[in-house]
């Protein structure tokens, strides 16, 4: 009898994460979906089977409340560390502490609650995985981007060393930095929602990518054999070449 897999997918209620959910229900894992907007997570649970868990990275008690309802019927084979996101874009010497604070308790510290609950879990399933997705900014600066470039380095730091530290044990470490991803909430968030600027983000640009093209391939990596760890993967569309260099059409 084929096994049945269970993933958990943290800042599921939209992007990145609700697309993974989508995605790893119709390749059949049971999916326990956790962010901390009930509404979006309920529907995103009828439209797709999976379970949800209202559930907030920056709080041990709602990461324990997680793991305690994830584990409640079985094994947790995958966790998919997703939830982050950016706030601003100013200079460092402009930078309000409160904004890059913010991005750290999600983008660095909630990776390391989400890790630490669900590792012994992970061990004992005999297959784990854990899925951190970093960026294209966790493995280079620019301009405007300190505090989220900073919080994203962190990201990245947390899956080599984890990499390390679980050396001999049945658990992948697997990293997912995107580039240009055109969700409907990151721009819009990080720059105050501000529609227009949001905008600007993406002009000209054919094609960024999208959670569904990042969702394919968080699954892709997750089934993989369990022998093979895909370390690191880089995702960018065509048009960006690298962090500062972008092709517009401007007639777009």
């Amino acid at each position: 009898m084929t096994e049945v897999l269970r993933a958990v997918v943290t800042g599921a209620s939209s992007g990145i994460g609700a697309a993974t959910v989508r995605q790893l229900t119709a390749a059949g894992w049971q999916v326990v979906a956790a962010a901390r907007r009930e509404e979006k997570l309920r529907a995103l649970a009828e439209e797709t089977g999976a379970a949800y868990v209202v559930a907030d990275v920056t709080r041990d008690e709602d990461v324990q409340a997680l793991l305690e309802a994830a584990t409640a019927d079985g094994p947790v084979h995958a966790l998919v560390a997703n939830a982050g996101g950016a706030v601003g874009v100013d200079p460092v010497a402009e930078s309000k502490p409160e904004d890059w604070q913010a991005m750290f308790d999600v983008n660095v510290l909630g990776v390391l609650r989400t890790v630490k609950a669900f590792l012994p879990a992970l061990k004992d399933s005999g297959r784990g995985d854990i899925v951190i997705l970093s960026s294209t900014a966790g493995h280079i600066v620019y301009e405007g981007g300190g505090g989220y470039v900073a919080a994203k380095h962190g990201a990245h730091a947390i899956a080599g060393t984890l990499r390390l530290e679980l050396a001999g044990e049945p658990v992948r470490v697997i990293e997912i930095a995107p580039g240009m991803v055109a969700t409907e909430e990151f721009s819009l968030k990080r720059l105050g929602n501000d529609a227009a600027a949001a905008a600007k983000v993406y002009e000209g640009v054919e094609r960024p990518l999208t959670a569904e093209d990042i969702a394919d391939s968080i699954v892709w990596t997750l089934t993989r054999p369990h022998h093979v760890n895909v370390d690191l993967l880089v995702l960018r569309p065509i048009a960006q070449a690298a962090q500062h260099k972008v092709a517009r059409n401007r007639g777009l």
